[in-house]
């Protein structure tokens, strides 16, 4: 429990949003400066499970500035989770791989961590001051065996437009939110806010309530231990939570019958909101990251588009909370070949502007102190510290996420009562 305290505290303590300020940074502000022999030739291998990877492709064209030789290329792996291991101990192992801290603790990925450098290794020269503290996972051994390229969080889509139109501010506070919402309603807005509603993954639900939850768990290190142990009487510590997604269904903020036309909480929810009538749209910034591309698809947005944000939602009168976890994170197989120029390549992309490209490509959340490059994201920059909370550093594990999930759901589908849904915590499938 005094190592549990002492973790929650350094959570608030050490995230920071303030820019890089190492002597590694100081380089990777002045340029990249290489290494290893120019003229080197050699292949490098990344491993992962997007279909494709055009960020990352359009980084190895500008490593390749620099080191002309390298032969760079990214593969997928069918049914990446179980293949990943045999992999690495196969003919040709990559030299780049994809994890996740939920992968962490789980002994099916024993012998890939076991096969994962220390990025941490100060002889490797990574810069790891310029990504957000809060991402950077350490395990037992005090080592960095993967590093985040891209994060996520939770909030939601803003119409900027449509609240100019409208004469409304973008809310900062939950009466605020409540009351903008009205005001949206008593406008002819049949449902101010709107979300993915179909299914318990990805549903809004838990959209609004995770965030929620994580607070309570973050200031009370006896109910985290309780909520992990998938303990029933943590189902008690879900309540404000859960209070949260009933109150903004039954005070009229989201019309639920309207929410279920909506059919998958990606391309659909993004071609919702292009619309142009909905004012703000519950979702992750997974989500988001198609809203680019998505822009020109949508013909409501082509003829009339509008300048729009994403951000955290207002579920307290002290504001939102930045939920900042990581993404997509690489590893590096310590046995592979050419393991210099590896790591060479990781030092390369490892910077804030090589990682804010990559990012920008991508419409993903940066991993980088630098929140502003991006306007859509912006917002999440100007949340204070004390209000910003890394799940993965707090000790957060999935089994937890999967009981606020499915209760959120049904809570918010009027499938069961709180007093119900906080019963039967632990027992969510």
């Amino acid at each position: 429990m005094k190592k549990l305290s002492c973790m929650i505290s350094a959570i608030f303590m050490a995230v920071s949003l303030t820019a890089c300020g190492s002597k590694m940074n100081e380089e990777s502000d002045s340029g990249f400066e290489p290494h290893l022999d120019t003229n080197t030739s050699c292949s490098i291998t990344v491993a992962g499970s997007y279909d494709n990877f055009e960020a990352l492709e359009a980084e190895f064209d500008r490593f390749n500035e620099v080191y002309p030789n390298v032969r760079l290329s990214y593969v997928k792996l069918d049914d990446y989770n179980n293949t990943i291991s045999m992999a690495l101990q196969g003919n040709d192992p990559p030299n780049i791989f994809f994890s996740n801290a939920g992968m962490k603790g789980n002994t099916k990925y024993d012998q890939m961590f076991a096969l994962a450098e220390d990025l941490s290794d100060p002889e490797l020269s990574l810069n790891l001051d310029c990504i957000r503290s809060g991402l950077i996972n350490h395990d037992k051994d005090d080592q960095v065996v993967m590093i985040p390229v891209f994060s996520r969080t939770y909030g939601m889509l803003v119409n900027n437009d449509l609240f100019k139109k409208e004469g409304l501010s973008v809310p900062s506070t939950w009466t605020e939110l409540l009351t903008v919402c009205e005001a949206f309603h008593s406008k002819g807005y049949t449902s101010p806010m709107m979300g993915y509603s179909l299914k318990s993954s990805g549903c809004f639900m838990n959209t609004v309530a995770y965030p929620a939850f994580a607070a309570t768990l973050a200031s009370n290190p006896e109910a985290l231990e309780l909520a992990n142990a998938l303990d029933p009487a943590a189902g008690e510590y879900m309540r404000p939570a859960l209070n949260t997604v009933e109150q903004l269904i039954r005070n009229g903020c989201i019309d639920l019958n309207a929410c279920d036309e909506i059919e998958d909480n990606y391309t659909q929810v993004i071609l919702r909101f292009f619309e142009g009538d909905v004012p703000m749209m519950i979702c992750t910034g997974d989500t988001v990251s198609g809203t680019k591309k998505r822009e020109s698809q949508s013909e409501a947005f082509t003829n009339e588009p509008f300048e729009y944000t994403f951000s955290p939602i207002p579920l307290t009168d002290d504001g939102g909370y930045f939920i900042d976890s990581p993404s997509i994170e690489f590893s590096v197989n310590k046995n592979c070949d050419n393991p210099d120029m590896t790591n060479e390549f990781m030092r390369f992309l490892i910077t804030k502007e090589e990682l804010n490209n990559m990012a920008s490509l991508k419409r993903l959340m940066t991993p980088t102190t630098d929140l502003s490059f991006d306007s859509v994201y912006a917002p999440f920059g100007q949340i204070p510290s004390d209000r910003i909370i890394s799940p993965e550093m707090l000790g957060i594990t999935d089994p937890l996420t999967v009981q606020m999930r499915v209760a959120a759901f049904q809570v918010g589908k009027g499938e069961l009562s709180i007093d119900e849904a906080a019963a039967m915590y632990g027992s969510y499938e």
